[in-house]
């Protein structure tokens, strides 16, 4: 069944570019559903190494993602995050968000079995009526007929900035050179992977968050959205 996805705004870039951030306060003022991917692969990368199965091994990592229930709801605590994520029926939205799994999740998500394994669930939250999609290949691969494509993007040593600062305030011990370098390290590997790797859509708008505060790059998006819902409805 071919589905509508003109409502779809796909929101795609790098680690720690302000994707999610970004995209909460686009649903918030769009009345649109926020659905960060990435925490899919988080969440299975988590249960892996719970489980000591080895990063590289796709046929073991492609049954777990098959296996494991994830869930994401509205949040439940205020303490800044922006959905909960369950694992299992344990709600893990902190515990994904650790330096360690930041090093585990490229190599887990480049599996094209685990991501075959999620790809159903993300295409059935596609198919709401609006929903801002957060990720690397949403896009691309996920939702290519998305309504609104932006690839979000920014320098690594602002990415790496920012990223200390949220894992500071989270009480978690990081210098800025190991981060740079982690995010580094990520960028190569999630562009330069066989399955899904990480570019802008050939129709995506880009934007460079470098010196824009987050209500700037909202803002942009947000023009954008209305201006192509409200031309799609003229067409009608």
């Amino acid at each position: 069944m071919d589905h509508d996805h003109r409502q779809v705004i796909a929101i795609d870039g790098p680690g720690a570019a302000g994707k999610t951030t970004v995209a909460a306060a686009v649903a918030n003022h769009l009345d649109a559903l926020i659905f960060d991917t990435g925490a899919i692969y988080r969440a299975v990368t988590l249960a892996a190494l719970r489980q000591d199965i080895p990063t590289s091994d796709e046929t073991e990592l492609a049954d777990l993602a098959r296996r494991v229930l994830i869930e994401l709801r509205p949040p439940s605590i205020e303490d800044g995050r922006l959905v909960d994520v369950w694992l299992d029926g344990e709600d893990v939205s902190w515990a994904i968000r650790t330096p360690h799994i930041d090093a585990n999740v490229s190599a887990v998500s480049a599996h094209p079995g685990v991501r075959t394994a999620l790809l159903a669930v993300q295409r059935a939250i596609a198919d709401s009526a609006r929903v801002v999609m957060v990720g690397r290949d949403i896009g691309t691969v996920v939702v290519p007929d998305a309504g609104i494509k932006i690839y979000l993007d920014a320098s690594a040593e602002e990415r790496a900035r920012r990223r200390v600062v949220d894992l500071q305030d989270k009480g978690i011990d990081v210098t800025f050179d190991a981060v740079l370098n982690d995010l580094q390290a990520r960028d190569a590997y999630d562009s330069g992977r066989e399955t899904a790797p990480l570019r802008a859509a050939d129709d995506a708008v880009v934007i460079a968050s470098d010196g824009k505060t987050v209500a700037d790059v909202v803002a942009e998006i947000e023009t954008i959205a209305r201006q192509r819902w409200d031309a799609a409805m003229v067409a009608r």
